[in-house]
């Protein structure tokens, strides 16, 4: 749906100081003059498909199809995009509009650092100055996508306030954006924060379903019964859905980690500007979370998504820890597809929901990235985690 005055029904708009909502009147004022603009998009589709990579594959499983039994399953391949990630897709749209606003100095937050990694690329390539915020737990487990950050010229800033995780790296760069938001572009990494961020995120990447359903149709001659895809903040799966919500006969399904089970315990509050589905401890606020894949500790996400889950378009289940290990390994082994941790999640659900699909219907999941980012964390996880072994 489209998002009207940044709502979707109850979730969404924009709930922030004035400083910071005229900077965000400034960036919605950009998004709505070039998203149509005729030389912006061929620039942004020039891009994608000179420095990204796309179109990117959409892959037959066919050996994890048979082992999982149940549908044909199609992987849309994010992880074959430059950086490793479905991050640079918006990356991409945004730095494009902070050239065309005449801003230089671009910050982003990140958890994984996938999406840190994607700006500082981006900033490389178009020379502007970069800052990524990253919550320093979130620093030590992913230390070689800071290393990556810092070479690509990044000044890498690690959060220690909180739980040193993404949502305290979001505090602090929406304090940075408060306090230097005349020269200063937020390049907000997901489908979340006040409006018109979730709104300009979901038109990036929905470059993701624009592809697959051209591609599925192409492959199978009909529309797939469904679309998984993994959500943390959500913008890989408002991409994977976002040509598809119309389509009602397409089952759209999230993936989450039963530790960080925003949708399926979460309550509506306002975080980061914004009103959306929350987890919350006891006292009313954001609840700590944690997930063995770092870009999936946020205790909120999309507003978009909590639209979809409360008027029933979209279902969203948990997957355990257990079950995401097994299809990080099984993708890996069947498939030779090293998949991100936070990717695996919907592989894992995929596998959980096999036997409520036939064999003459496909599903596609989008692996959001790739795993390299994770093989050194994981490898620590068989050996020293009972519950892996």
């Amino acid at each position: 749906m489209t998002a009207e005055k940044g709502f979707f029904g109850d979730f969404g708009g924009s709930f922030v100081p004035e400083n910071l909502q005229k900077a965000l009147d400034k960036i919605e004022e950009a998004f709505e003059t070039y998203k149509d603009d005729p030389e912006f998009v061929k620039e942004y589709k020039d891009v994608l498909k000179e420095y990204v990579g796309r179109d990117n594959p959409l892959t037959y499983a066919e050996r994890l199809t048979k082992i999982y039994g149940g549908p044909k399953i199609y992987l849309k391949r994010e992880d074959l995009n430059h950086t490793g990630a479905h991050k640079i897709n918006n990356v991409i749209g945004q730095i494009l509009l902070a050239k065309r606003m005449g801003t230089h100095r671009i910050i982003a937050e990140t958890g994984a650092g996938q999406h840190g990694v994607a700006t500082a690329t981006a900033c490389a390539m178009f020379g502007m100055d970069c800052t990524i915020y990253m919550g320093k737990l979130d620093t030590e487990r992913q230390a070689l996508n800071v290393f990556r950050m810092e070479l690509l010229g990044a000044e890498v800033v690690a959060v220690s306030q909180g739980q040193g995780r993404l949502k305290d790296a979001v505090d602090v760069a929406l304090g940075d954006l408060v306090e230097n938001y005349a020269n200063t572009f937020y390049l907000l990494g997901s489908a979340v924060g006040p409006h018109p961020y979730p709104s300009i995120v979901k038109y990036f990447q929905s470059v993701i379903s624009e592809e697959s359903k051209r591609q599925i149709l192409e492959k199978e001659g009909k529309l797939p019964a469904a679309v998984f895809a993994v959500t943390g903040g959500g913008s890989n799966a408002i991409g994977s859905f976002a040509h598809y919500i119309e389509e009602e006969g397409v089952r759209l399904i999230g993936s989450e980690p039963e530790e960080a089970a925003t949708m399926s315990k979460g309550t509506a509050t306002e975080l980061h500007g914004f009103k959306t589905l929350v987890l919350q401890d006891e006292n009313g606020n954001p609840a700590p979370t944690y997930s063995i894949a770092a870009g999936l500790d946020y205790p909120g996400i999309g507003p978009e998504h909590s639209y979809l889950k409360e008027s029933g378009r979209a279902e969203y289940y948990t997957v355990s820890k257990k079950e995401v290990m097994d299809a990080f390994k099984e993708l890996s082994s069947t498939e030779g597809i090293i998949p991100a941790l936070e990717s695996a999640h919907a592989v894992a659900l995929v596998k959980k929901m096999s036997p409520e699909f036939s064999s003459g219907e496909s599903v596609i999941v989008t692996i959001s990235g790739r795993g390299d980012k994770d093989v050194a964390h994981v490898h620590d996880l068989l050996q020293n985690d009972a519950v892996f072994q």
